[in-house]
């Protein structure tokens, strides 16, 4: 099978806490042989059989990597056993020797996945489930270990260092457009900011690389809010500014900063998605043909829906002859007194 060597810089995700069920002897995969320690050195090699005794800690770091193998999610890759399941390839590292806080041995395993799953995890927690549970199987299939799925989640990002390491992928699973520069893209942003408080148009607003929460009690839902319409579809409209940014205003019915903590905001360079709970996602999708865009808006499910899409065609159709969204230097600001969200990009 021929294999290519990707380069990855894991960053952290989460950490899981497993234990191991029966007793074992791990053999790590064969390495190019350490250099010789020095006479004076203590420390026990890791290298060769490794004995694992029963209810050994085994930690599980969760990690990303824009160079790991590119994922493809429910129904965008064919599997004629589970068509309507997930095929997500993970990269499962050796297992090294650590301790834990109270200073007892245990088992450190890195599983790196592409950048890409990492915002649906935030949304999505029977898919977070999922990449703990794919993590698990992995190491046990590779390391020969029965591991517990009484797990723990220590309240940590990450086991020890997460160090640089060079992997060999074999040529068949890497994604067609794996070496394109798009796929540095998924950048999820999102602020929040009170209304007394926004800024100025032209000034720009905040730079975000991340969801930010605030921690603010103010702005939960009273007994006399009006509950929010899970079948309202925000109205939106874009205009480019001076500085040839595209900003795009989207007008969302109801907006409370409880539900701002659980929403995410995905960009890509043709694509917006917008996941707010209790709402249906909204979606900007520029990678459409003209005739599925106007077709999308021509179906929507109730009168007031068609309403809201009469003249979003014309504004996608626009806005789809534009460049890119510059998600590098994408940038949002929640006002939540407007019921408005921000996006200069």
């Amino acid at each position: 099978m021929s294999t290519v060597p990707v380069h990855l810089s894991p960053l952290p995700g989460f950490c899981v806490k497993s234990a191991t069920l029966q007793p074992a002897v791990y053999s790590p995969r064969p390495s190019p042989p350490p250099p010789p320690p020095s006479p004076n050195s203590l420390e026990p090699s890791q290298h060769g059989p490794i004995p694992i005794p029963k209810g050994l800690k085994v930690f599980v770091n969760i990690c990303w990597d824009k160079n790991a193998i590119q994922c493809a999610m429910n129904g965008q890759d064919e599997d004629d056993s589970n068509p309507d399941g997930w095929y997500v390839p993970v990269v499962v590292s050796d297992g090294r020797m650590d301790k834990d806080k109270a200073g007892k041995p245990s088992l450190v395993f890195d599983c790196v996945y592409n950048t890409t799953v990492k915002s649906r995890t935030l949304r999505d927690p029977q898919f977070k489930i999922f990449l703990v549970e794919l993590a698990l199987q992995r190491i046990e299939a590779q390391a020969h270990l029965l591991l517990s799925r009484q797990i723990g989640t220590p309240n940590i990002t990450a086991k020890g260092k997460l160090d640089p390491r060079t992997v060999n992928i074999p040529t068949a699973l890497l994604h067609p457009t794996a070496k394109q520069p798009q796929e540095k893209k998924k950048n999820p942003l999102i602020q929040e900011i009170d209304g007394t408080n926004a800024k100025k148009d032209q000034d720009g607003g905040l730079k975000l690389k991340g969801i930010l929460k605030n921690k603010d009690t103010k702005g939960k839902l009273k007994e006399s809010d009006t509950p929010p319409d899970v079948n309202a579809k925000p109205a939106w409209t874009w205009d480019k500014q001076p500085d040839a940014r595209l900003r795009l205003t989207i007008h969302i019915p109801a907006i409370t900063h409880d539900l701002i903590k659980d929403t995410a905001l995905d960009l890509e360079p043709r694509r917006l998605t917008l996941s707010i709970p209790l709402r249906p996602t909204f979606t900007i999708d520029l990678n459409l043909s003209d005739a599925e865009i106007v077709s999308n808006a021509q179906h929507e499910p109730t009168k007031e829906l068609q309403d809201v899409a009469k003249m979003e065609p014309n504004r996608t159709l626009l806005l789809k002859r534009q460049r890119d969204f510059d998600v590098d230097q994408a940038e949002a600001e929640w006002r939540v007194a407007d019921n408005v969200l921000m996006l200069w990009c």
